[in-house]
C-alpha cells in the first residue's frame, strides 16, 4: 500500500511540472515553487493578498536549485 501512495504522489508531482513547463517554466519545477520565487523576488505573486497558509506552501515550496536563472 505505501508503494501505491509513493507512485500517486510522484505522478501529482509529474503533472505539477508538467502544469510548469506548459505555462513556460522549468520543466523539473512545481507552480508552487514558481509563485513562490514570484514572492520572493517582487514579482507579480507579491502583489497578491495571498492566504497565510497558501503563503506559507509557496515559500516553502521553493526549489532553490531550479528555474532561477529563467528570470522568476
Amino acid at each position: 500500500m505505501k508503494q501505491i501512495g509513493a507512485y500517486l504522489w510522484n505522478v501529482l508531482i509529474a503533472i505539477d511540472q508538467l502544469g510548469n513547463a506548459l505555462l513556460g517554466g522549468w520543466h523539473d519545477e512545481t507552480i508552487s515553487s514558481r509563485v513562490g520565487k514570484s514572492i520572493l523576488k517582487g514579482g507579480w505573486a507579491s502583489t497578491v493578498s495571498w492566504p497565510v497558509w497558501l503563503y506559507d506552501h509557496f515559500i516553502g515550496s521553493v526549489e532553490s536549485d531550479e528555474g532561477w536563472d529563467r528570470g522568476y
